[in-house]
């Protein structure tokens, strides 16, 4: 017998609260307190754990959901399960942890795709700079990224939304509105309507899209914001130099370039796209003013100014909460470690939205701190479509957010905006999941405006290609790597893959169904085990499309390559049996290989909605099946004397990535 007994005497601390472990229970075990006041820092494990309150009471927080709990409550936290415990009282909450590993418990646990079940999820596409309208390069990033995750995720029962915009304050549609003599807000509505008319012919339409100059209470939302920062005392008005042009003007982001200071590479004010390290201007080498093609000259400003450096351990205790990809800790992990860093939130402009203080006369709230109100803003516009009690000055902890954004916006994302969540809403714990793309190339080389080196939305999609494209951008987009779209390999795609096997097995499917079962799905019959092993092969090719499209593990190109591997599974398998099936010695065998093939037909078409709405829409109809409106949970068979539509049904057809459909 062992016996233990809570002992404050033995307490040490750990994970931000006191533990003390118990010897010889047969599993981990151990004695916890938490202090008045005081909240465990957030743990997530492959264990299974037990809390049992002894005394006290506070609140468990598990994957975002609070419940009370006080002495005599029981909690089992399953293995991968985020949870946090808190003490908002004034008496000590104590409580017994008993915790061990089960591998298959853990296995069912990290295959889950129902953690966010009950939380709203908004999900954001970093909103595009209107000074342009979108090419592949963009599209195959956050857009594509974003709306494949939503369609996800609404077909696994969840509450999702997408939310984008138009990012109109920018610098460079300033820049660009001097460039085509026009007003800023004139050129930021025309592009912005360009790109939104971009999304659409992707099949992409957000469930908010936020114009940020077209939105009669968004300044003053902001300037709420700005004000919060500054009441916080996080942010002061602080002098400190800046560059300026031969004429006075004062320069920041596009209107100077330079070299990095980190990485030595060519790179405008403020952010580094190739390191993904900010710079304050002033530190580049070798600047040039693009306003004038002059040699800056160094003079004083004062403006709004934040010190990232205090805010370390808050935007490291940040990224223990969400899904934060070690390209983006790494990055913050190389900002913080200089020993300051001031980030400027104001600048002198005369675009953009002016901060209620007096402290800072003619600049405007930079772009980029704005941004961070700006998602807030975007939640609580939707709210307010859908009836929903959403504010974004009162944002909740059960709010699930999730970032689609590329690597040039990762410090913006997640090193800035957490330091200024904490101090513009102190009680908020912004849980925020990051999904970051790296560059996406054109035949070798980055998209380029300026050169006419890109390929646009509006050149390729069509009703006809939209789908073709969203494959091929899945296949490619650059996750964690920069990728390269190639425009022989975009057509050989096509014609090898989606002409070539998938709509050619399809049809295949079809004409052998018509000829041998009169065009309707025949009943299984006897299984060979060959059967059972393709039906496994199927059944694997499920999980693990549910895992690449799922929240924690989400990447399309793993789902495209599934895709694509579930068809070479249904070909090999229907060449392999196709031997016997005009024998009658064996035409039970051959029902149940018919059975099977379009069991993968179907699967096909409920697995590749997220990614290929219109063809899963499409394949859906011929298998006389409805639009796909749920995610499978296991591999079916067709109802048997279902009518089948496959036989000489296009879904592909060649596609000039150049512009129109080719002949």
């Amino acid at each position: 017998m062992i016996i233990s007994t809570y002992d404050p005497a033995a307490l040490r601390a750990a994970l931000g609260i006191e533990m003390s472990g118990i010897e010889g229970a047969g599993v981990g075990a151990g004695w916890g307190r938490v202090a008045p006041g005081r909240t465990s820092d957030p743990d997530r494990h492959d264990e299974t754990e037990v809390f049992v309150i002894t005394a006290g009471r506070g609140h468990v927080v598990a994957d975002g959901r609070r419940q009370e709990v006080g002495a005599g409550s029981m909690i089992v936290f399953e293995p991968f399960e985020r949870h946090v415990i808190e003490n908002p009282g004034e008496d000590d909450l104590v409580f017994l942890t008993l915790y061990w590993r089960d591998a298959e418990s853990a296995a069912r646990a990290a295959a889950r795709t129902d953690r966010l079940a009950g939380r709203p999820q908004f999900v954001f596409s970093t909103p595009p700079t209107p000074n342009g309208d979108l090419h592949l390069g963009h599209l195959a990033g956050p857009y594509l990224g974003a709306d494949a995750y939503v369609r996800f995720q609404r077909l696994t029962g969840a509450e999702a939304w997408h939310l984008t915009g138009s990012d109109d304050f920018q610098s460079y549609v300033q820049a660009a509105a001097e460039r085509d003599g026009r007003e800023p807000a004139e050129t930021a509505a025309h592009y912005s309507a360009e790109i939104a008319a971009t999304l659409k012919l992707l099949d992409v339409e957000p469930d908010q899209y936020t114009v940020t100059n077209a939105e009669d209470d968004y300044p003053e939302g902001l300037r709420e914001f700005f004000s919060r920062l500054v009441a916080s005392g996080g942010i002061t008005a602080k002098q400190a130099p800046a560059l300026f042009d031969a004429s006075g003007r004062y320069l920041y982001e596009v209107d100077v370039t330079g070299v990095c200071p980190t990485c030595s590479s060519g790179t405008s004010g403020n952010i580094c796209e190739e390191c993904g390290e900010p710079n304050s201007v002033v530190d580049l080498t070798d600047p040039v003013a693009t306003t004038d093609g002059s040699t800056p000259a160094t003079g004083t400003v004062t403006r709004y100014t934040l010190p990232l450096h205090e805010h370390r351990a808050d935007i490291e205790a940040h990224h223990s909460l969400g899904r934060v990809p070690a390209r983006l800790r790494e990055l913050a992990h190389r900002v913080l470690r200089r020993p300051s860093h001031d980030v400027s939130l104001t600048h002198p402009s005369t675009w953009g939205v002016r901060p209620p203080q007096s402290d800072v006369p003619g600049q405007v709230i930079w772009v980029w701190p704005e941004m961070a109100h700006g998602f807030l803003h975007g939640i609580q516009s939707l709210g307010r479509r859908l009836n929903r009690p959403w504010r974004a000055g009162e944002p909740q902890d059960d709010w699930k957010i999730v970032h689609f954004f590329g690597y040039d916006n990762s410090f913006y994302h997640s090193v800035l905006y957490p330091a200024l969540y904490k101090l513009a809403h102190p009680g908020w714990k912004a849980d925020i999941d990051y999904h970051v793309n790296e560059f996406y190339l054109l035949e070798g080389s980055k998209f380029s405006t300026s050169r006419r080196h890109a390929i646009w939305g509006k050149d390729i999609l069509t009703e006809e290609s939209v789908d073709a494209v969203r494959y091929f951008l899945a296949r490619t987009r650059p996750e964690g790597r920069r990728t390269d779209f190639r425009s022989a390999s975009f057509t050989e795609l096509i014609d090898t893959d989606l002409i070539g096997t998938w709509q050619t097995w399809l049809n295949q499917v079809g004409e052998r169904l018509d000829k041998e079962f009169d065009g309707t799905a025949p009943d299984a019959g006897t299984w060979r085990p060959e059967h059972s092993a393709f039906l496994n092969r199927l059944e694997s090719r499920r999980r693990a499309l549910t895992g690449a499209y799922g929240a924690d593990g989400f990447s399309l190109n793993q789902a495209a390559e599934e895709l694509h591997g579930l068809i070479q599974d249904a070909v090999r398998f229907s060449r392999l049996e196709g031997a016997t099936s005009h024998l009658d010695r064996w035409s039970s065998e051959a029902r149940t290989t018919m059975a099977l093939e379009l069991a993968a037909a179907r699967l096909l078409a409920q697995c590749a909605a997220p990614v290929m709405p219109r063809f899963a829409r499409g394949l859906s109809a011929a298998l006389g099946d409805p639009e796909p409106a749920q995610w499978p949970r296991t591999v079916r068979l067709l109802d048997p004397g279902t009518l089948v539509e496959l036989s000489g049904k296009v879904f592909f057809t060649p596609v000039d990535p150049r512009g129109a459909e080719a002949a």
